[in-house]
């Protein structure tokens, strides 16, 4: 019997105002001053599924309800404050544009930063670094200051290293968004090509077109709770019912 690839079991997280919700970060490097907590809310509450290893899972739902939090959690950014969950393998997280990308560093130095992190070898990332960087279309900015490339410029480099990575489990949430139609098209090659791979997915959009393009399985949230688990064209059909969107 095949064993999945991330389990999640009746996982929450709570936030709070007036603190920052503790991080890995804030585990490891504890600050004791916080202050008192007036109200807090789930973010995600009571979550439980299982994903077996090349499924493609789309996260469907209105802003707010706990998709990208779940991602984080998954990624291992955030802790839960409550359940388990148990991910077998590495994750490439293309969560956030700036994600793990050092401002001032440049392009040159951010790409083998974050391959080198990954566990990516000195050697393997030599060969993969002209491929990562005509993918990209980045060449002339190489030695650029990473906080000075416009959005676009950072969803395309964090894209062609992300999805570079090798590893068994890949993250999406919204950067496509803003890349261009021409930079779109090249992602969606190498997506389908990771998908054909064997590469687990996970994938936040509110294109809904994209979620059935990339997706085979949907997990809708709402209010942080999973409503429906199922196909991703049942799961986005409930969606549609619920918010009332027409076709």
């Amino acid at each position: 019997m095949q064993t999945p690839i991330v389990s999640v079991d009746g996982v929450g997280i709570r936030f709070s105002t007036g603190r920052r919700h503790r991080s890995a970060r804030d585990f490891l490097f504890r600050n004791d001053r916080g202050t008192r907590e007036d109200r807090s809310f789930w973010a995600v509450r009571d979550v439980s599924f299982d994903v077996m290893p090349g499924e493609s899972v789309g996260l469907v739902g209105a802003n707010g309800q706990g998709k990208s939090t779940l991602l984080k959690l998954i990624a291992g950014v955030m802790l839960p404050d409550e359940g388990t969950l148990d991910v077998r393998g590495g994750v490439a997280p293309l969560i956030e544009i700036t994600g793990g990308f050092v401002p001032d560093l440049t392009v040159r130095e951010n790409i083998r930063l974050i391959a080198g992190l990954h566990g990516m070898r000195k050697s393997t990332i030599d060969e993969k670094f002209p491929e990562i960087v005509q993918f990209a279309d980045i060449g002339d900015f190489l030695d650029t200051p990473y906080k000075h490339l416009s959005s676009g410029m950072k969803v395309r480099v964090a894209f062609s290293v992300v999805s570079r990575l090798d590893e068994p489990i890949m993250l999406i949430d919204e950067v496509l968004a803003v890349g261009d139609a021409a930079f779109k098209k090249k992602c969606y090659r190498r997506i389908k090509n990771l998908r054909t791979s064997g590469t687990t997915m996970f994938v936040v959009s509110h294109h809904l077109g994209e979620l059935r393009r990339f997706c085979t399985r949907g997990l809708y949230l709402s209010k942080g709770e999973l409503l429906f688990d199922g196909p991703i064209d049942e799961v986005i059909e409930r969606y549609r019912a619920d918010v009332g969107l027409s076709r």
